[in-house]
């Protein structure tokens, strides 16, 4: 690849990458996969990873190519890189979904920030504390999911939230009594510490889990120990759902990338976070949460937790990622970088 002021250098791209590969993805599919061109990085659906069950019309793919991007971005940004993105590019390839050209620029702290958050987020399926999350913290989630492009709502009224809550309930149960997809989930968890991909069985609870109001998906084959807090003390997580006016795949994109913002700002401020899709993945609980919580106003797209670790509870494990070299190809006709290079 050409290496001048221009565009980045092959070892710097590469980093870039890999730093975006830590984005969340559904199940840990990581459902992407990058081209370089010499001046250009495409973001390309993968749809070998796509959940046939769980995700037919590929809301959640999208969802999670678009935190990839997001989280490529930052990378980028951090290592002094502006880059330049143009959505959904060629309208004649549904599996094309950004390209990404870069200026030079100096990074600013936020960049820095949120780009030191990447190898620190985790997905956290356990119970949280009682302790309250401040409203500035909240807020500053919201102002960068808007920056990003979507709406996050914070669902603080108890009626609105009953509502969101029993939605989750229903989806859980339905989904359950489906075999094809528990057949599926099955083949994305209870990985072994060795797996480049899919759901360790050390990132999910033993069992069933209903955290306060809030069911939790369940993963054959969890060990994930609930972390231990005061007896009685009920769980403080805060419910928030991220939303866009529009419904197209741009949309869809926009809310992956403003989810990535959003557990980013999360893991910088101290915060455990897991991404709730579930209620999402199933119309009639989708439809629920629109009508119920977003007054029709927005379209649901996911709902995040977020809350406090009870201040002795270890971090859980890192979830596997695929070797940066394996996500990546190369456009016809760009020069290959050579060993020297790498």
């Amino acid at each position: 690849m050409t290496m001048n002021a221009y565009t980045p250098d092959h070892h710097t791209l590469l980093g870039a990458i890999g730093l975006a590969n830590r984005a969340p993805s559904v199940h840990n599919t990581q459902p992407w996969r990058w081209l370089l061109g010499d001046a250009s990085i495409h973001l390309m659906a993968d749809q070998t990873r796509r959940l046939s069950v769980a995700d037919p019309d590929g809301r959640d793919l999208l969802l999670s190519c678009g935190a990839a991007l997001h989280h490529l971005r930052i990378a980028l940004a951090a290592l002094g890189w502006r880059a330049i993105v143009h959505h959904i590019p060629n309208p004649s390839d549904p599996t094309h979904l950004a390209a990404v050209e870069t200026a030079q620029r100096v990074p600013s702290e936020e960049d820095i920030t949120l780009a030191g958050a990447i190898s620190r987020r985790r997905t956290d399926r356990r119970r949280f504390s009682s302790w309250p999350v401040p409203d500035g913290h909240l807020d500053q989630m919201v102002r960068r999911c808007g920056e990003a492009g979507a709406l996050l709502v914070p669902v603080d009224d108890a009626t609105t939230r009953r509502q969101l809550t029993r939605a989750i309930d229903r989806a859980a149960h339905l989904q359950q009594d489906d075999p094809t997809y528990i057949q599926e989930l099955a083949a994305w968890s209870g990985r072994s510490k060795v797996a480049e991909d899919g759901v360790l069985s050390g990132s999910a609870p033993s069992a069933r889990r209903i955290h306060g109001d809030t069911t939790m998906r369940t993963f054959p084959g969890g060990t994930l120990a609930d972390a231990h807090t005061g007896r009685g003390e009920p769980d403080g997580g805060e419910l928030l759902v991220l939303a866009t006016l529009t419904d197209d795949p741009v949309s869809v994109l926009r809310a992956g990338e403003a989810a990535s913002a959003a557990l980013l700002t999360a893991t910088d401020l101290g915060l455990a976070s897991c991404p709730l899709s579930q209620p999402l993945e199933i119309a009639d609980t989708r439809a629920l949460i629109r009508d119920q919580v977003l007054d029709s106003a927005a379209y649901p797209h996911l709902i995040l937790r977020t809350g406090w670790l009870p201040t002795a509870a270890p971090l859980p494990p890192q979830s596997p990622r695929r070797p940066t070299d394996r996500t990546i190809d190369y456009l016809p006709g760009t020069r290959r970088p050579t060993h020297s290079e790498r």
